[in-house]
């Protein structure tokens, strides 16, 4: 078991989603230490790939501009071990399964256990595919995390029953970006979790106030967020770092409430 169960344990967890290398790697590592300063439960970094096919505008643009800016894997790994230094709580990368297999899912997924990362987001990887890499995942203590979304209907209880780490709730139907509201039924979907898993569940796509975070972790263990972030760094840039901090707190803050 990695550590990501420490995440939900106080309560209701706030997640959110940082773009690796945007603007530049610097800024990255200053996000994520003013992200835990804020109160952040456990934190998504994003290997940026060229074809995000699950995100939005805000988080493609992200993508496009740190591989513009040059950023590699192997400097985001090593990003990572300076962060493990003195940062405790869990980390996940998400990104896709091509930038795994061209490393070679094994040599991906232990340096990721090496560098002490606690779970991997593959949003293009079928349920059904999940076998090479769940095999690998659990073999080097590396959640491989599933998300259920309003469409998986019958398939929620058999994607819940195999769910490691935390189950991802998609809130609603398409990609990534901050919605003015969210109308789908999560509790009911949360409800078909619960009689299938002891594993946390946290809601992501489209919150971006703190009124649907709140909302969002009422009715599951926690919320994630993309795309608001992504929009203050393109703002801040280099400067973004205290910007994010006050933001997350204040989203932190509102899930600490119910």
């Amino acid at each position: 078991m990695s550590r990501i169960h420490t995440a939900f344990e106080n309560g209701k967890a706030f997640i959110p989603f940082i773009t690796c290398g945007d603007p530049d790697l610097e800024t990255t590592e200053a996000v994520v230490r003013e992200a835990v300063n804020a109160g952040a439960d456990l934190i998504e970094l994003g290997i940026p790939f060229s074809d995000p096919t699950a995100e939005g505008p805000v988080i493609q643009s992200a993508n496009m501009r740190a591989l513009s800016n040059g950023v590699k894997v192997d400097e985001i790994m090593d990003m990572v071990r300076r962060l493990r230094k003195d940062i405790s709580i869990p980390l996940v990368f998400m990104t896709y399964a091509n930038v795994v297999f061209s490393r070679g899912a094994d040599t991906f997924i232990h340096t990721c256990h090496e560098i002490g990362i606690d779970g991997l987001i593959l949003p293009d990887l079928p349920f059904e595919e999940k076998g090479e890499f769940q095999e690998i995942c659990d073999a080097e203590d590396v959640d491989l995390i599933s998300f259920v979304a309003p469409t998986s209907e019958d398939r929620i209880a058999m994607i819940a029953s195999e769910a490691t780490g935390f189950l991802y709730i998609v809130s609603s139907l398409g990609v990534t970006g901050t919605r003015s509201e969210i109308t789908t039924d999560i509790a009911s979907i949360v409800s078909v979790v619960r009689d299938n898993t002891d594993i946390p569940c946290a809601v992501g796509f489209g919150i971006s106030t703190p009124e649907q975070a709140k909302k969002m972790a009422s009715v599951s263990d926690g919320a994630i967020v993309g795309s608001a972030i992504i929009k203050i760094l393109e703002k801040y840039g280099a400067e973004s770092p205290r910007y994010v901090g006050d933001y997350i707190k204040s989203m932190k803050n509102a899930v600490s409430s119910i």
